[in-house]
This record gives C-alpha cells, sequence and structure tokens, in this order.
C-alpha cells in the first residue's frame, strides 16, 4: 500500500471552511485533509486523501450545509442587532428650546389626551388665554 495521497482542488465558491473541514473525512475517510489553497489566483481548497475526491453530489451536500451555516450565522447577527436597546428611539424629538407660555405646561400636566371640552389635547398648541380648570 502506498502513504502517497492524491491532491485535488475545488473553488471555494458556496463553500464554507468550517464545514468542508468538518465534513472532509466523512466522506473521505480519516486520512483525508483540506486546507485553503489559491491556485491560479483563485482562492480553494486542496484536499489530500489516499482515494477519489469529493464526487457532485457530496459536493452540493457541503454547499448545502453552508449555506444554512451562513443562514443561522446571518440570523443570529440580526438578532444580536435588533436586540440591542437604542439610547432612545430614532428620530425622536429632542427640545431645543421652549418658548414661555403662562400656565400651559402645568395644564398639560393635568389633562390626559382629550380635554373636558372635547377637543383634543394636539389641538392646543397655543396658549388660548382659557384659565386652568381645576378639578
Amino acid at each position: 500500500m502506498s502513504s502517497e495521497k492524491n491532491r485535488y482542488w475545488i473553488p471555494n465558491l458556496d463553500i464554507n471552511k468550517k464545514v468542508i473541514t468538518q465534513e472532509i473525512q466523512y466522506y473521505l475517510g480519516p486520512d483525508a485533509t483540506v486546507r485553503p489553497y489559491t491556485r491560479e489566483g483563485e482562492d480553494g481548497f486542496l484536499i489530500s486523501t489516499p482515494g477519489e475526491c469529493l464526487t457532485d453530489e457530496q459536493i452540493d451536500d457541503i454547499c448545502r450545509k453552508s449555506k444554512e451555516v451562513w443562514e443561522k450565522q446571518a440570523a443570529a447577527r440580526s438578532k444580536k442587532e435588533s436586540d440591542k436597546q437604542l439610547k432612545r428611539p430614532l428620530h425622536q424629538p429632542i427640545v431645543v428650546s421652549r418658548g414661555s407660555r403662562p400656565d400651559q405646561s402645568s395644564r398639560n400636566r393635568r389633562h390626559s389626551n382629550e380635554r373636558s371640552d372635547g377637543r383634543r389635547r394636539s389641538d392646543d398648541y397655543r396658549y388660548t388665554g382659557e384659565s386652568s380648570r381645576r378639578g
């Protein structure tokens, strides 16, 4: 028996390095190895094995598993980013200055969104000269 191994190069297109590293011995036996390798300027993997290289079906399976890994990583990144609490919500107005309006601040604190005359507070932007209602 010869201890020499056959060497094969495959492009890294659609193949996750971790996936091929974990799967290579499953497909090609315990003596098979894989490492990153650039051939004629193109990145890929150099596979060394005493037997034949991966079949098309095995490569397709590795590509499918790679896609699953990348999708899980993307979902985890997305969840991590969505879980980050903002110091304040985006586009929340920040008061730069306020004009003085008599009784405006005390009246706004006392009333809910709807005033006793039926108008909504959003209609009450200007001081109308009404006296404060005391409940």
